[in-house]
């Protein structure tokens, strides 16, 4: 210490505190450098920007796995992440080790938007809470009630589609309306008709923000928030089209707050408002508004985006393959006739049900899967992956793993049937995650596209327009639908 002391009188007081923060500087670099000396391998990062140059989209991710094996280190920016792929890789992470991969990490564009409240990117016991919350609201409003409901969006959806007779349309925005209905029935308890102003205005605005997930300047600012944040560019549009849809649903939880009857809980804004005055604040105060808030944001996003951008694709699908659509009418004529579908329908509907996993397979919505963070250190498959890091569990690699599926690239139902045409079910489908994280909403899910696809080839037969040519490039974003197309729904009956 004494030597130390007379070093730095030697010194002037510049000299001194610039020597003091290099060392620390070094220290720091020396002391990552050890927490992450057994990292996975990976291409070679530039300074500052990693592997940004080279990563374009997910099929980068493939490339990558292909030379480097299922577990590999990519740099965004200057933050490693660990991306797994294939199904034992991602099964043995997400399932074997449920908790150490149960985090989200954060990401700077959905921080800001969200604050860490709400399912989707929050954390620790706010996300335990809020998850089982969602899951016990989803039970409660769900069932033959919201059966019901679907089939009542699928009315509006068929007549809506009837009304074009035979011509060509762009059914997008249609589709959505119809899916999004479902989940606002269960989170107000009421539908929207599809030309409301607010109800479009709330489309477009989750459909934009989805769309700029995927934009350059979304992946700048995740990358480097402090010097982007004072850059113009679409980060600007996303932040404030989250603000805006966010400002919606609070203000319609007035209306709720003053017609709350305890005993009759009608949606699940009512079931939180309940929460709300039953909890005991000295053991932290969670069900409140901003929480409210952005689960409701969250739970209308989710709801929505998925399940329309799967039909969009499944109707993009039958027209490119004709004889299987025409066997799914064939399945649909034998089993419900004229009647209304049901989802007891789908257990003698092998085939239908084939179809309709081999098109969540072949689309892959989410083909990165939403991120996970490690919750500790740990140990996997022989690498040393430190608490808080990024983790891309990349579902595309598990959908299409060769080792699972006899045609991964290709549109190929007996995926899931057996020899004997009964539906077979395949480990590699995971279309809604696995563990802790999986998805909320995946039984509403299931029973969403089963009713919306058969009344669908039950009423219509589905062509493309003359001339036109089908193009399967997924829009890119956190979620992949089809970029807007043109169809032909020509009536049945």
């Amino acid at each position: 210490m004494a030597h130390f002391k007379d070093f730095s009188m030697t010194m002037d007081p510049v000299t001194f505190l610039l020597t003091v923060v290099l060392c620390l500087i070094l220290a720091s670099r020396y002391q990552k450098r050890n927490i992450f000396k057994n990292l996975p391998p990976g291409p070679k990062p530039l300074p500052i920007i990693g592997n940004l140059y080279n990563l374009k989209i997910f099929n980068t991710l493939l490339e990558l796995s292909k030379k480097y094996g299922a577990v590999f280190t990519i740099h965004l920016g200057t933050q490693k992440v660990v991306v797994l792929c294939g199904y034992e890789t991602v099964k043995d992470a997400l399932v074997n080790f449920a908790e150490e991969f149960s985090e989200r990490p954060v990401i700077p564009i959905f921080k800001d938007v969200n604050r860490g409240y709400g399912i989707v990117f929050s954390h620790g016991q706010n996300w335990k809470l809020m998850r089982r919350f969602t899951l016990s609201a989803l039970r409660d409003f769900g069932g033959k009630k919201i059966e019901n409901k679907i089939n009542e969006e699928c009315d509006f959806l068929v007549k809506t589609f009837r009304s074009f007779k035979g011509k060509p349309f762009e059914n997008t925005k249609i589709i959505n309306s119809a899916v999004a209905n479902v989940i606002v029935s269960i989170l107000y308890g009421r539908r929207f008709d599809s030309q409301d102003p607010t109800f479009l205005r709330l489309k477009w605005l989750i459909y934009e923000n989805i769309r700029l997930t995927g934009s350059l300047m979304v992946m700048l600012y995740n990358t480097f928030p402090s010097l982007m944040r004072w850059v113009p560019g679409n980060h600007k549009s996303f932040l404030r089209n989250g603000k805006e849809l966010q400002n919606f649903f609070r203000k319609s939880f007035t209306e709720y707050r003053n017609t709350l009857d305890i005993n009759d809980q009608r949606n699940l804004i009512d079931a939180f408002l309940v929460k709300q005055q039953e909890e005991n604040k000295e053991n932290g105060s969670y069900f409140h508004t901003d929480n409210l808030t952005i689960l409701v944001a969250n739970l209308f996003v989710a709801g929505t985006d998925t399940v329309a951008a799967t039909l969009q694709w499944g109707i993009l699908l039958m027209m490119k393959y004709p004889d299987i659509q025409k066997n799914v009418q064939n399945e649909i004529e034998k089993v419900i006739g004229l009647r209304e579908p049901s989802i007891e329908h789908r257990k003698s509907m092998p085939y239908t049900n084939a179809v309709i996993h081999e098109i969540q397979r072949i689309a892959t919505i989410i083909p990165n899967n939403l991120p996970r963070a490690t919750t500790k250190d740990v140990t996997f498959r022989g690498y040393f992956i430190p608490k808080g890091t990024y983790v891309i569990t990349l579902l595309t690699s598990v959908l299409k793993d060769k080792t699972r599926f006899e045609k991964p690239d290709e549109f190929y139902p007996q995926h899931f049937l057996d020899s004997e045409g009964n539906f077979v079910r395949n480990e590699a489908f995971l279309p809604f995650s696995a563990g802790k994280r999986i998805c909320a909403g995946e039984n509403l899910a299931v029973m969403e596209l089963f009713l919306f696809f058969t009344r669908l080839f039950q009423n219509f037969t589905f062509q493309p327009p003359a001339g036109a040519v089908l193009d399967f490039t997924p829009r890119p974003g956190i979620t992949t639908p089809p970029f807007p197309h043109e169809i032909c729904a020509l009536p049945r009956c």
